[in-house]
């Protein structure tokens, strides 16, 4: 069984911003070697999300409404916040979005659906990030 990891880093302008990372998966992909297996794409901080979803703007609008109805950027709202931070509600929206993806790899291949997308979740931005890739299979 082969093994590979790689990195993938994040510093967004915004505090709250959906990335489309499915073509750097994919090329994580290639350079393992991987043909039939798993890959994992896990974000590695506890304000960030990777999930799977269409890339269509409207739905990336609704999904920033939605997120802020459940859970606002409030800073006196939160328990959390009387800690000194001002995050509370991503540590809330990151719960909501998920932590991380698994995509079976099939012929070298990510094996999606026909609308099915990798996306890098930031709920807590302007500062360093790292989402972890590993792949695993023959």
């Amino acid at each position: 069984m082969k093994s590979w990891t790689d990195y993938l880093w994040f510093q967004t302008e915004k505090r709250q911003e959906f990335i489309n990372i499915t073509d750097r998966v994919e090329e994580a992909v290639i350079k393992s070697g991987v043909k039939e297996g798993l890959c994992l794409v896990n974000a590695m901080h506890i304000t960030a999300s990777v999930f799977i979803n269409d890339d269509e703007q409207g739905l990336h609008h609704d999904f920033s409404a939605w997120l802020e109805k459940l859970a606002p950027h409030s800073p006196g709202s939160y328990q959390h916040n009387l800690t000194g931070e001002t995050n509370a509600d991503a540590h809330l929206k990151r719960t909501i979005m998920g932590r991380e993806v698994v995509v079976a790899v099939t012929g070298g291949k990510l094996d999606l659906g026909p609308w099915e997308q990798i996306f890098y979740g930031e709920f807590d931005g302007q500062r360093r990030k790292r989402v972890l890739i590993k792949i695993i299979g023959e």
